[in-house]
């Protein structure tokens, strides 16, 4: 099984970032490269677009708004894995005064080595919270 995680500091409460992308259909308000997101399955499923065209869909395996975070799960993606598992997460620091955001998963590579899934994912991970980060930094 293939890995990837990313992190990220903030100088914003973990609370301001977690209203901003806790929700399971808040990617396209803050990662550029998702433009549209649809629920379905009463909130559990997401339809997510890219903008090549090709779509996403995702599935919430686990929710804990005390712990700010989510667990997803890939159904369907352009992507050469199987059986992936993500969580992002928000973290509280400096007596609550920032945050740390973290995003990481573990999937198995369809033709593909692991190391080349990996830094397919450490990509997306790394440029969402980099996206993240200028949302915050335009502001």
């Amino acid at each position: 099984m293939a890995t990837a995680s990313s992190s990220i500091d903030l100088d914003v409460p973990a609370q301001q970032v977690w209203d901003l992308i806790g929700g399971f259909d808040s990617l396209p308000d803050w990662l550029p490269y998702i433009p549209s997101s649809e629920l379905s399955d009463g909130g559990r499923i997401r339809h997510l677009a890219n903008p090549d065209g090709s779509s996403i869909v995702e599935r919430l395996m686990a929710f804990d708004e005390k712990e700010r975070s989510y667990t997803y799960h890939i159904l369907e993606a352009p992507f050469p894995q199987k059986d992936y598992l993500a969580t992002l997460r928000v973290r509280e620091t400096d007596g609550g005064k920032s945050s740390r955001v973290e995003w990481f998963g573990e999937f198995t590579p369809v033709g593909v080595t692991d190391v080349e899934v990996s830094a397919l994912f450490q990509g997306i991970y790394d440029d969402g919270l980099a996206a993240l980060k200028a949302h915050y930094d335009a502001k």
